[in-house]
């Protein structure tokens, strides 16, 4: 089990609940391999409790890259769990044991790419419209969720039996999208994956690509770039142009459905539901054609795993001198399923030892994952020794009984055969039936084990693009981290600094509002100390005048009384009228003067109050305009400073933004160059792996030449053997004639001469012979050598070109990273500086704003004022006030100090006036008031008559004592 420190633990009851709790080995049974690759195998087994076939892949989380295989085990039991459609496979569920996960998926009859492997040419046209139809189905159902499949291939393209298409092997799948993973089939790759981490995302289009490329496989019995390099395929497709079908006896509905599914700009190719509307799919086809395919190639199945079966059956019973000669015919009859030594298979399909680029690396082989059924029970047994894969298929009970009549004779009577023939009842999933032929699962096994080297590599190449991607991952998400904590810290000094200017400003309001109310107060205590400063003074001048008065009254008195006895002549009773007379007069006068001075001091008391109240509006005025000049100020001067921090917080972030892009150009230039470099060295050492395997074949050439000189040499002996016997008859005929024509003396110099003839004969013979074999090996040798010369020529110039273009798709990669980084740096640029002009432009409006508000204020204050002054003045006319009258200043508000008057409002208000008016030295006596009454009374009441619309405010045009702001 995972440990708890791994991320997705099974502590984590979210992820506990992906898995059953059941042991698997003790609810399926009857498990048979029937696919291999690099996660693990596949098998078909039987659920012991219902009875129901289903197909297991079993992974493996142990090892290396524990974790990462266990995260993808947990990422394709999630996609597998939320897909749910009649074109993509149906999961059973997943069991976990002895660190093994049990992924439990229906049966489906097989693969797109087995039967290719079968039939051994391409398919029809129209087949491959009905493959295509299906996919499509299931790739608009994943697109229209927002999912990529990412391996899309004939291997991952299943049948079932009613001729129904599925997707399956979600392993390489996204549930995002869009998705910038490197992941995939190298072949069948679209250009935007293999550059996802240099031009960032890519859509569920990449599936369309894969699509394309499905269908030249099915067209063409192999995808195109096969023949090189898996890595050399990827540079090429990232620059080439889109490949096309080969054959000119497709139909132009085909031939544009593959060109639209491999345009080479993802803008350009159509989605899976506009591919829908296809004519190529649309078409009218039989509705039995992929049954009628899948029917085929059951038969064709059966005849191979037949002939497969007899020929081991002659290989075990045949006689020992024989054996050598069938299984060079075995060679010779299976020449398809050699495997050459750059990968690839000459059988085309997609079986091929390239495994998929994917997180879980679940598409190893394109076949691993093909959940295909196989023959009957008791042939899946008895071929059990034979490696044979096999699916299960839903065969109807009839199909049943033929099957078993027509294939008991073919197979070989074995203990392990038994139980497939106990007694079941019948039903339609428990035929076992194949359309893979006996030797794939063994050359899946094979692959497995001598392509681990180049396995290794790409699995290597896929592992380094995966952290590269992580690790710029990792690189973008702290920097934005970074970046919203220096935004957020920003914002937060901006808003103290507002926090603080608005206590400012309150405090400011406040200690304003405190102010007015005291000088209020202030001047409603000077206005009454001001009026008992007049009271009392004039009260002292009516003491005054009435002590006057009577001292006027008493001397008057005195010299009435010394003109009445100056003159003697008048009587007493004459005068005591007259004096009586005359002291009434007087008393009638003093009393009109005493009524004449009171209602002066009146009119100077009301006449000065209103001056005084006049005074204190003007100072109020004044004051008030200077706390909102105060005001107004303050709030210019923060405004300022906050912009000020504006514009500081901007060079601040654009300094962080510049940084933040250079670092993440410096990691990204720094990524690619590893990558390049990792993808040289993979160059290199695919070249020295190839170089190796071709001085290997070579050595294993020269090694084999002797036995084949040998054999040569003994049929150039065995030529020379039968003209020796030859020539050795003709002699002893030759000898027979001429001993019968020839006298018998001359018998024995006949014999000597032709016995002569004969040895001279056999030398040029042996002679001949020699220069035969000297002749025979040195051509041998020489054709060796050319022909070793020519593969290593050719390998040189395939290598070299291979590098080459390596070294064009490295150029081209480190160009585009260029144009990237010039482009974001300039996107920044554009950016930072339209930040820039709308903040200047912010700046402007509020600074604009403020000024405005700044003059509203103002015209408001000055408004409110005038209309206070007009106010005043129009009550004071009322009362019979004129305004120039007011205007004047008593002398006693500005000489005669009264207490409290040196309080600082009235001070300044005094200072107010005093530079509106002259100052006077001293007061007049009461005596003189008096006496300039008529003057000043005249005064006032010209005053009176004058229209006071001069004195008056019009808009926010100053009067007297009023300072404009």
């Amino acid at each position: 089990m995972p440990n708890s420190s791994r991320a997705g633990s099974l502590k984590d009851p979210e992820i506990a609940d992906l898995f059953f709790k059941e042991d698997p080995e003790k609810l399926f049974t009857d498990l048979r391999e029937i696919g291999h690759g690099s996660f693990g195998a596949v098998y078909f087994a039987r659920n012991g409790r219902t009875n129901e076939v289903v197909a297991i892949k079993k992974m493996s989380y142990s090892g290396k890259q524990s974790n990462e295989k266990w995260q993808d085990i947990i990422k394709e039991v999630k996609y597998l769990q939320k897909i749910q459609h009649p074109n993509c496979i149906e999961y059973k569920g997943c069991y976990l044991r002895e660190h093994t996960a049990w992924l439990v998926m229906e049966y489906c009859l097989g693969s797109a790419s087995d039967l290719l492997e079968v039939h051994k040419k391409p398919l029809q046209e129209v087949e491959i419209a009905a493959i295509t139809h299906g996919a499509l189905q299931g790739l608009a159902y994943l697109h229209s969720h927002n999912m990529i499949h990412r391996d899309v291939k004939a291997g991952n393209v299943l049948l079932t039996e009613p001729g129904q298409v599925k997707l399956a092997d979600f392993g390489s799948a996204s549930i995002a999208c869009p998705a910038n993973s490197f992941v995939g089939t190298p072949y069948w790759m679209a250009p935007e994956v293999i550059l996802a981490m240099d031009e960032g995302q890519y859509e569920g289009k990449v599936d369309i690509w894969s699509l394309g490329i499905t269908c030249i496989e099915l067209a063409e019995r192999k995808p195109p770039l096969f023949n090189m390099n898996a890595m050399s395929a990827l540079y090429h497709i990232a620059q080439n142009e889109s490949p096309m079908l080969q054959s000119i006896e497709w139909t132009d509905y085909f031939r544009n459905f593959v060109d639209s599914c491999l345009q080479k700009i993802p803008q350009d190719r159509p989605n899976s539901e506009e591919l829908l509307k296809h004519a190529f799919v649309q078409r009218e086809r039989p509705e039995s054609v992929l049954v009628d395919l899948i029917n085929r190639t059951k038969d064709a199945v059966r005849e191979l795993d037949n002939l497969q079966y007899r020929k081991m059956k002659k290989i075990l019973f045949q006689e020992a001198h024989n054996g050598p000669t069938t299984e060079a015919q075995d060679e010779e009859e299976e020449p398809e399923h050699v495997v050459g030594r750059t990968g690839t298979v000459n059988s085309a399909g997609s079986n091929q030892s390239i495994p998929s680029m994917s997180i879980s690396a679940s598409s190893q082989s394109s076949s691993v994952n093909s959940l295909t059924d196989a023959c009957d029970d008791k042939s899946e047994a008895d071929m059990e020794g034979d490696h044979t894969v096999m699916s299960v298929i839903h065969l109807k009970p009839e199909e049943r009984t033929n099957d078993e009549e027509t294939e008991p004779n073919n197979r070989p009577t074995e203990p392990q055969s038994q139980p497939a023939q106990t007694p079941r009842p019948k039903r339609n999933r428990e035929h076992f039936a194949t359309i893979r032929t006996a030797s794939v699962l063994t050359r899946q096994i094979k692959e497995h084990e001598q392509d681990s080297e180049l396995r290794e590599q790409i699995l290597g190449y896929k592992r380094m693009r995966r952290q590269h991607q992580k690790q710029l991952m990792a690189l973008e998400n702290k920097l934005k981290a970074e970046m919203d904590e220096h935004r957020l810290r920003l914002d937060k000094e901006l808003e103290n600094q507002r926090n603080t200017f608005a206590q400012e400003m309150d405090k400011l309001i406040k200690k304003h509002q405190a102010a007015m109310e005291k000088y209020a107060k202030t001047f409603s205590n000077d206005e009454k100390k001001f009026q008992q400063h007049i009271q009392s003074q004039q009260k002292k001048e009516l003491n005054s005048f009435l002590e006057s008065q009577k001292r006027e009254y008493k001397l008057r008195k005195e010299q009435l009384k010394e003109e009445l006895n100056e003159n003697q002549s008048t009587p007493k009773k004459e005068k005591q009228e007259w004096f009586s007379k005359q002291k009434e007069n007087f008393q009638h006068y003093q009393a009109e003067e005493d009524a004449n001075l009171q209602r002066r001091q009146r009119q100077y008391l009301e006449l000065e109050c209103r001056r005084f109240k006049r005074r204190i509006l003007i100072a109020r005025h004044n004051i008030e305009q200077d706390l909102v000049r105060e005001e107004l100020n303050k709030r210019q001067t923060q405004k300022d400073l906050e912009h000020a921090m504006l514009l500081r917080h901007h060079e601040s972030m654009q300094e962080l933004e510049f940084r933040q892009l250079n670092n993440i150009q410096k990691t990204r230039t720094e990524l690619v160059r590893l990558q390049h470099q990792t993808e040289l060295t993979n160059q290199q050492e695919y070249n020295k792996r190839r170089e190796r395997e071709l001085r290997r074949k070579h050595a294993m050439e020269v090694r084999q030449q002797p036995k084949s000189l040998k054999s040569k040499e003994l049929q150039i002996k065995k030529q020379f053997q039968d003209t020796c016997k030859i020539q050795t008859r003709q002699y002893k005929a030759l000898r027979n004639q001429l001993l019968e024509t020839t006298p018998k003396s001359e018998h024995k110099a006949v014999l000597k001469r032709m016995k002569q003839e004969q040895h001279r004969k056999l030398a040029i013979l042996a002679e001949q012979y020699d220069h035969s074999i000297n002749e025979m090996l040195s051509t041998q040798a020489l054709r060796l050598d050319e022909t070793q010369e020519a593969q290593c020529q050719a390998l040189r110039m395939q290598l070299q070109q291979e590098l080459e273009l390596l070294n064009a798709y490295q150029s081209k990669i480190k160009m585009q990273t260029d144009a990237q980084h010039d482009r974001e740096r300039k996107e920044l640029e554009q950016r930072v500086s339209l930040r820039r002009a709308l903040l200047e432009h912010k700046i402007e409006e509020e600074m604009m704003s403020l000024q405005n508000e700044r003059l509203a204020r103002i015209q408001s204050l000055l408004e409110r004022q005038a209309r206070e002054v007009e106010a005043f003045g129009s009550e004071s006319i009322r009362l019979g006030f004129s305004n120039m009258v007011l205007s004047n200043i008593s002398p006693e508000a500005l000489s005669h100090s009264f207490p409290g008057a040196t309080d600082a409002p009235s001070a300044q208000a005094s200072e107010v006036v005093g530079e509106e008016v002259e100052s006077v030295d001293q007061a007049p006596s009461p005596a003189d008031a008096w006496t300039r009454d008529g003057t000043n009374v005249a005064q006032v009441k010209r005053t009176e008559s004058c229209s006071p619309s001069s004195q008056q405010f019009t808009g926010t045009r100053a009067g007297p004592g009023i300072r404009v702001i």
